[in-house]
């Protein structure tokens, strides 16, 4: 059956049958894309714990009438204006690539096939499916042409379903082999796969180790926070002649020991990192999809489409035996144009070849890569396959095999040719004989081995997993660039069970680096093997046979020239196909995890130091060293902006795992050395009648700013010019705060008497150095530059 002369029941819908149901509302509504709705996105940053509970302290200390105090809502304010603007920015973006990676259908209507947008489908709609079609709707099967459904992502079946007229599609599915029409008969919220779709496109954080581990460090805090307020409130009110003074002191210490600006430059870091992968045509389906590839310990190729540009070129067929050359390219040809829907490789056999009038189709075995072959029966009462030599060649056929190696050998793309007077096409007949070869051209992308070397100088083990011949596959990856070519496996040695597949896999993985002959399942079953091991893997590919090792690897990446069941199981498309682009995804990645955790190191030191100055003086029944008002010039000048400069920063750091172990070894000294700074600083003053209240909380103020900028400093390394000049305006903005008369009286900042200076000075270079043991024991930056356009060398001067 040929798209041409297909019968009527096929026709489809009429033009005025469509704009009815349009009207009706029975469209395929799909499910929005990976970006969050602006609703989602307002309640988000507006209605988050850190904002309730700021503004809950704000709240306080409006009732207790201290309203300068309440310039930390400022913070609030501006956190929840730069998250909306720039989530909204990030939503703009992914929208524009959803466009390009939008997936589309073939209707039959008025008996013309037209390809469409899938939300365009309409109930009762002729569908037409091809080979590497996602199948979006529920459907029934009207017709088929040796239609093969894979529906292992729905069901965890791993056998492929033949499907005949009058069978059940479901949504979610997708075709390996074959053609077919359905009628759609589940569409939009009704559809099968519709709410994992929607989960699926989600925008979130998933799989991420940043997100965990901040999501520890607030999750112990909210522990921590409430019972040391209450015990500092109780011991204030007890001391303070007034209960809004002790309210004060309180909210103080809460607003220290919030920590309000992490969750937003979080999000902030990882937003900017979608954002400029979209400017490079690169869509990520998650925000964590930044983080995941700069993780990625093992990446596994697919060969065609990845390594080499996915374009295949007909070089000659060769005969084989006596057979004559004319007979074998009319047998060649009349097979591959029997398919009505040719995958590349016979594409490139129809491109060249014309068929003969006199061969006459008169049964299809489409081509799977499951079997490596695909089967033609003609009138004339020959059927001919087309596939892997190795497998529709019969094993006798010693002389044919050993020109089809070394055809392959030499990286050319090699298919055998077989045929047999039989008229059943669906099985390799073992009267077969070969009767030729089909000869075919790869094209290796030109920026492959360079790209390729840049892998391998970063630390990440490459595989290449391919179906086709294993001596074609080794030499395309040698003149690719890929190490280790001769340790090699043919996966058709591999076991068929798969328990025993299962057990085997885990050492073979190890030790070889190009694989040939792997199947669907195969490959699944390779990135699952990784995984025991202990990798992290991402997986590449373009093709169907690579849908479900896209799906279960840490991260898929798929091209945008792709089957469009390959780019809907990715987590990174790559929309203009430039597999360049890749290392901008890393660069992006390592960036991100390297800023957040310097930002999370800045925050998590004030939360420490916050927690122990509370606890230390809800012990001492004395009044609080700090105002909130001056914590928050702290933290503005110490934390709120140089962190925000920091999350954004060029950074290509190598990236580690224990991220939060990291943070609390550096943290947790740092931010006691901090408070004991502070502690310090104030006993001394309020030990001395001479020294006011307000002269010793500005000393204190003072105190921790300055050990606030050791912090600084020591996460900010290595340092860059612009860095120095960053601490250098904090530090002269403080100073103009103690200067200037207005600014000075605002924030009840009155200059300590001289006799103060030495212990000042003393405590913040005792517990200054302190933290800077602490800095250069556990933040050792990492030394390999990444250029975001490709490999680089080592240099640290550069920014």
């Amino acid at each position: 059956m040929t798209t041409a002369a297909l019968p009527p029941e096929l026709d489809g819908l009429s033009a005025v049958e469509v704009s009815s149901r349009t009207a009706e509302g029975s469209t395929n509504e799909a499910p929005r894309g990976p970006s969050r709705t602006l609703g989602q996105i307002l309640r988000a940053n507006v209605f988050n714990p850190v904002n309730a509970i700021m503004l809950t302290l704000f709240a306080a200390i409006m009732v207790a009438g201290f309203w300068r105090d309440g310039l930390f809502v400022g913070v609030v304010l501006s956190n929840t204006v730069i998250g909306i603007a720039q989530e909204l920015k990030a939503r703009r973006e992914l929208r524009r690539l959803e466009i390009l990676n939008a997936p589309r259908a073939r209707v039959r209507r008025d008996g013309i096939t037209t390809e469409i947008d899938t939300e365009g489908i309409v109930i009762d709609d002729v569908i037409e499916l091809h080979a590497g079609d996602q199948i979006v709707v529920d459907a029934e099967i009207l017709a088929v042409v040796g239609l093969e459904v894979d529906e292992s992502l729905l069901t965890g079946e791993s056998d492929t379903v033949h499907k005949a007229p009058g069978d059940k599609v479901l949504s979610g599915s997708f075709v390996v082999a074959g053609t077919g029409w359905c009628r759609a008969t589940h569409i939009g919220g009704s559809s099968y796969a519709n709410q994992l779709t929607e989960q699926a496109t989600t925008f979130k954080l998933a799989r991420s180790e940043l997100r965990s581990g901040i999501n520890t460090i607030l999750r112990w805090l909210i522990v921590i926070i409430p019972p040391a307020c209450l015990l500092l409130l109780w011991s204030l009110i007890r001391t303070s002649d007034r209960w809004q003074e002790a309210v004060q002191g309180t909210v103080a210490a809460a607003v220290a020991m919030v920590p309000d600006g992490l969750v937003l430059l979080t999000s902030l870091a990882f937003v900017a990192g979608v954002i400029a992968l979209a400017r490079r045509e690169a869509l990520a389906k998650e925000l964590a999809t930044v983080e995941l590839l700069a993780r990625v310990d093992t990446l596994c190729l697919d060969k065609t489409g990845t390594i080499t540009t996915g374009e295949i070129s007909f070089a000659a067929v060769e005969p084989l035996g006596d057979h004559q050359m004319d007979w074998v390219q009319d047998a060649t040809a009349a097979a591959a144009h029997s398919d009505p829907n040719p995958n590349p490789t016979l594409s490139a056999i129809t491109s060249c070849l014309i068929p003969p009038e006199s061969w006459s189709v008169a049964g299809i075995e489409p081509f799977s890569s499951a079997r490596k072959w695909a089967g033609t029966s003609f009138t004339n009462g020959w059927t001919i396959w087309i596939g892997a030599p190795e497998i529709v060649f019969d094993d006798g056929d010693t002389a044919a095999l050993e020109i089809a190696s070394t055809q392959a050998s030499s990286g050319r793309r090699v298919l055998g040719v077989a045929a047999a007077e039989t008229p059943d096409p669906s099985h390799l007949d073992p009267a077969r004989s070969a009767i030729g070869l089909v000869l075919l051209e790869d094209t290796v992308r030109p920026d492959a081995p360079e790209i390729l070397g840049f892998f391998n100088a970063q630390g990440v083990d490459l595989r290449v997993i391919s179906g086709d011949n294993i001596a074609t596959v080794a030499a395309v990856a040698a003149r690719a660039g890929v190490l280790g070519t001769d340790r090699v496996i043919d996966a058709r040695t591999l076991p068929d069970d798969r328990d025993e597949l299962a057990a085997v896999l885990p050492e073979v993985m190890e030790n070889t680096v190009v694989f040939g002959r792997v199947t669907p399942h195969q490959k699944r079953a390779m990135v699952h093997a990784l995984q025991r091991s202990g990798r992290t893997v991402a997986m590449t590919g373009d093709g169907v046979n690579d849908v479900l090792a896209l799906k279960d690897a840490d991260m898929g990446i798929a091209m945008g020239s792709g089957s469009p069941a390959s780019r809907s199981a990715a987590d990174l498309v790559l929309l203009d196909n430039r597999f360049a682009t890749l290392p901008t995804v890393l660069a992006q990645g390592r960036k991100v995890i390297s800023n957040i955790e310097r930002v999370a190191n800045l925050f998590v030191t004030k939360a420490v130091y916050a927690v122990l100055i509370t606890a230390i003086i809800g012990l001492m029944s004395v009044p609080f060293p700090l105002l909130p008002r001056q914590l928050t010039l702290i933290g503005t000048f110490s934390i709120g902006v140089p962190g925000f400069f920091l999350a954004l920063a060029p950074n290509d750091e190598r990236s580690r795992s224990g991220f939060l172990s990291r943070v609390l070894r550096f943290s947790l000294p740092a931010g006691v050395a901090s408070g004991l700074a502070a502690l310090g600083v104030y006993a001394v003053a309020t030990a001395d009648a001479s020294v006011s209240l307000d002269e010793a909380r500005t000393a204190t103020a003072i105190t921790l700013l300055a050990m606030g900028l050791i912090v600084l400093v020591l996460v900010s390394r290595p340092l860059r010019w612009w860095k120095v000049i960053l601490a250098a305006i904090m530090t002269i903005c403080y100073t103009a705060v103690i200067v200037v008369g207005p600014l000075r009286e605002f924030f009840e900042m009155t200059p300590p008497p001289a006799t103060m200076i030495a212990p000042m000075v003393g405590f913040i270079v005792v517990c200054g150095a302190a933290a800077v043991i602490a800095g250069i024991t556990v933040l050792a930056p990492g030394r390999r530059r990444l250029s975001a356009d490709g490999p680089a060398a080592d240099n640290d001067d550069a920014d």
